[in-house]
């Protein structure tokens, strides 16, 4: 399966639309001689279109020079992820790699035929001085059927697509063809074909600013769903934030939603996140060591230090990370998804209003406030640093509930939200520290069990307890920062 990432913008053209001449945008020198050929794509989706309204788009196509099974993540007009797989000649049903990648958008259901689009296609590349492909222009006619319904529908449409060029050259394309009478569209070819079906699927939006932010944090969850079950680092870590933040809000709002269902829901999300963790900090940890050592001077990296936190950490992840892939193959993991869907797009269990939010904001603030005081207040023991941890945690969840209100609260609240976060971040720094030392003592009893120097162990221990020491000195006056008036004033309002 191959694996591309995308970067395209699509128009909408009038029949007597003409391509320009784009030479001059962005470095572009020439425009090659046009290729023509026909693309007849057959897109898969569930019978409520669960992938296409996920921002998935599922598809077995012929023509071109990639026909096969195409699985297209994110939105029409940004950088897109293209998973690729080759389709033998009657295979009429996605191969099991790319099911695993659309599970959660599918929430486990069966796909079927929804839409059919045939394109004519002609195509022209840009180059540079140096005959460098920088982008390619096509000009399609497209015709498309929902196989459902039986609507059918014709448009033009120019796509252009990079290759080896940036943004800049996008923009000065885009304006070159607007010029000359195009319009942006912000929907892909599917979109367009099944729009009369999903704008009868998709729900209203919700009206709470609560739901609205659980609902975006679910689709960022499904999203990242593909990457993560590859182990890409930025989508186990984007899943496990909106996994987290999604179990903030189900507590600090709890009263929105049906009780037992959102506390059972609760739980599965922390079993889920629970799956995530290993890899992330399989990751992270990694990484963090592996530049440890890189930054201490050569004479006192003592034996094999590096090689052995390499072979460590490669060995648990590839165990967390087969773990976590069982984990999204799951029947559990889909019904948590359908759960979460019934939960958030139901009406809610009780009228909330902006004063109902407002206190519940401020609960989760002081909340967190009250137990960093509590850890700070007297000497330091092992206990100060698990109770940093938890007013870490606190804050994490005071962040979020304060994200809530930022769309209708502006900049007061972003602000706030940004202290918060610092203070959060300084939080972590400390807790990474604390986890790094222990690590770093089991790396130097292994060490010493198999005869190896453990100097480097140590004075890397040490390291990691002096920065510990610096982050504890500077959590008073970013507690400060967090609490100061003009930042919070807001929160009584």
């Amino acid at each position: 399966m191959a694996t591309v990432v995308e970067r395209e913008r699509k128009y909408s053209a009038d029949e007597g639309f003409r391509l320009p001449d784009l030479t001059g945008c962005g470095g572009v020198a020439t425009m090659s001689d046009a290729t023509a050929f026909d693309l007849d794509a057959v897109y898969v989706d569930t019978p409520d279109l669960r992938l296409a309204r996920s921002g998935f788009a599922l598809r077995r196509r012929t023509g071109g020079h990639d026909a096969g099974w195409h699985l297209k993540v994110g939105a029409a007009g940004g950088a897109r992820t293209e998973y690729q797989f080759p389709a033998g000649a009657d295979e009429l049903d996605p191969p099991a790699e790319l099911v695993g990648l659309f599970r959660a958008a599918s929430r486990g259901q069966a796909v079927e035929p929804a839409a059919r689009i045939t394109t004519h296609r002609v195509e022209r590349r840009l180059l540079d001085a140096a005959g460098r492909v920088l982008a390619e222009v096509a000009e399609d006619t497209v015709d498309g059927r929902d196989l459902v319904t039986g609507e059918r529908q014709g448009w033009r449409e120019i796509e252009v697509e990079l290759v080896d060029g940036d943004d800049r050259l996008l923009d000065a394309v885009q304006s070159r063809l607007r010029e000359a009478g195009a319009r942006p569209v912000p929907v892909s070819k599917s979109h367009r074909a099944l729009a009369g079906r999903l704008a009868a699927a998709t729900d209203a939006a919700p009206t709470d600013p609560i739901a609205r932010y659980a609902l975006t944090q679910r689709d960022v969850l499904i999203a990242n769903h593909p990457g993560a079950r590859h182990g890409d680092e930025d989508a186990v870590h984007d899943m496990r934030v909106a996994v987290r933040r999604l179990r903030a809000t189900l507590r600090t709002f709890r009263g929105r939603w049906d009780r037992p269902r959102s506390e059972a829901l609760r739980a599965e999300l922390r079993w889920l996140g629970g799956q995530l963790g290993p890899v992330r900090d399989a990751q992270v940890m990694a990484a963090r060591l592996t530049d440890a050592v890189r930054a201490e001077p050569a004479d006192l990296v003592l034996g094999p230090v590096a090689a052995r936190i390499s072979e460590r950490f490669a060995a648990d992840l590839a165990t967390a990370l087969d773990e976590l892939v069982r984990t999204l193959d799951s029947d559990r993991y889909t019904e948590l998804l359908a759960g979460l869907d019934r939960l958030l797009e139901a009406p809610p269990a009780r009228a909330v209003d902006a004063r109902w939010i407002a206190r519940r904001v401020r609960r989760a603030v002081t909340r967190a406030d009250d137990r960093l005081d509590r850890a700070l207040d007297g000497q330091r023991t092992q206990e100060t640093d698990v109770a940093l941890h938890e007013a870490r945690k606190a804050y994490k969840a005071a962040r979020y509930a304060v994200e809530v209100r930022e769309p209708d609260a502006g900049q007061p609240a972003a602000a706030l939200a940004e202290r918060l976060k610092d203070l959060q971040d300084l939080l972590g720094t400390h807790h990474d520290s604390v986890v790094t030392r222990e690590v770093l003592r089991r790396q130097a009893l292994r060490a010493y069990a198999d005869g190896e120097n453990t100097f480097t162990y140590g004075l890397l221990h040490a390291r990691q307890a002096t920065a510990a020491d610096r982050d504890l000195r500077a959590l008073p006056a970013a507690r400060d920062r967090a609490r100061r008036r003009k930042v919070r004033r807001w929160l009584k309002k």
